[in-house]
């Protein structure tokens, strides 16, 4: 469906479109939910998108529904194949990286211990060796998440010069991805020898994201919006844990500031940051699902899972003062507000409506919304 120019320009008004218009983006991860966000949002903005990344990992995909293949080059391949992603970046010689391939599922790290560190360990490290070889790459954004912490159950947000771990493999192998990332900046991409190579890496750190289009097994929004349409009671398996939701629409603004700003003065901007909600936005899984349940409105409903389930931290908050005082990144959105957005979108699915639409609206939407601190 075309997007009328009025549409578009709401779209673009949040974010410089003079910057990202004809810029060459190699985004990895392009088929998953935030990256088929983030390929939308680039293809707005004018860019030239190449991603690289396995066939959708959900049936029904926002990939698919939105068809973004039509929209930006895409490469279907595994970033654990070394010498095939080598030569698709040589190919497209790409001004930014945006690297969000990843095993990102708790559950399935379970389940899949040597397949989630070789993706999330080695394919960044392939990733880095290309960027090394390919000489055109100015800015990288390595994408991680807040587990990468080495979790204290703390009361107050973690910054991002504070201890890394990980209880679990997924958690672990981001961990690792990090430091893999701090490896590479100080050994090959030192900011010391910055005008010879002239990259500048920095990894972006983000909380528990919800949004249109999420269909992840074993994650709470897309469990919530499944049962939903099928008019079945949510199951909720952990209700006290507290997390920090925040629509995916948050961090992706986060990661298309850095990586403009790394591009433009890298030797600033190298290095890690948090992309996290308020702190009142901090809230239980049993508080979201009853909120998701009230927009939803009629026959929604939910009941607690008592079964036994693998560990998860029950606590866990970010500490953005960076990103804030730094890059002037603020959150837009309020949990509230994301929470009628992912409704709105799962509405739109029920009814057949133009998700794409659906998504470039939101995306709109959100541009023109003031900053928290505005």
């Amino acid at each position: 469906m075309e997007i009328g120019q009025g549409a578009m320009e709401g779209v673009v008004s949040g974010m410089d479109r003079s910057f990202y218009s004809g810029k060459k983006v190699f985004l990895t991860g392009h088929t998953g939910f935030k990256g088929s966000w983030l390929c939308l949002w680039l293809h707005a903005l004018g860019a030239k998108v190449t991603g690289y990344a396995l066939d959708p990992p959900t049936d029904p995909s926002l990939f698919d529904l939105c068809g973004v293949g039509k929209l930006v080059k895409s490469v279907i391949a595994d970033v654990r194949d070394r010498e095939t992603l080598a030569k698709t970046l040589h190919s497209v010689k790409p001004d930014i990286v945006l690297h969000m391939a990843a095993q990102s599922l708790v559950r399935d790290s379970y389940k899949f211990p040597v397949e989630t560190y070789s993706t999330n360990v080695m394919g960044t490290v392939h990733l880095l060796e290309a960027v090394r070889a390919c000489g055109n790459v100015k800015a990288v954004v390595n994408v991680a998440t807040d587990k990468c912490y080495e979790n204290r159950e703390w009361l107050w947000g973690y910054r991002e010069n504070e201890s890394l771990g990980g209880y679990d493999p997924y958690s672990s192998s981001k961990a690792c991805s990090e430091l893999a990332t701090a490896a590479y900046r100080n050994s090959f991409f030192n900011l010391t020898d910055y005008p010879r190579h002239g990259v500048a890496v920095a990894s972006a750190r983000a909380g528990n994201v919800i949004g249109g289009g999420d269909w992840a097994d074993d994650r709470l929004v897309p469990d919530c919006v499944r049962a939903l349409l099928k008019r079945e009671p949510i199951l909720v398996r952990n209700p006290r844990a507290v997390r920090p939701w925040q629509h995916v629409l948050e961090p992706l603004s986060g990661y298309l500031a850095l990586a403009k700003h790394l591009y433009e003065d890298g030797p600033r901007f190298a290095g890690a940051w948090n992309f996290g909600p308020p702190e009142d936005d901090a809230k239980p899984v049993e508080w979201l699902v009853k909120r998701i349940c009230a927009e939803w409105g009629s026959g929604a409903r939910y009941r607690v899972d008592k079964g036994k389930h693998p560990h998860e931290a029950h606590y866990l908050r970010l500490d953005c003062t960076k990103a804030r005082t730094e890059l002037g990144w603020h959150p837009r959105w309020d949990l509230s507000r994301a929470i009628r957005s992912v409704v709105e979108w799962a509405k739109a699915y029920k009814e057949r409506r133009d998700v794409r639409h659906a998504c470039l609206a939101q995306i709109g939407e959100y541009s023109r919304t003031p900053r928290a601190s505005d």
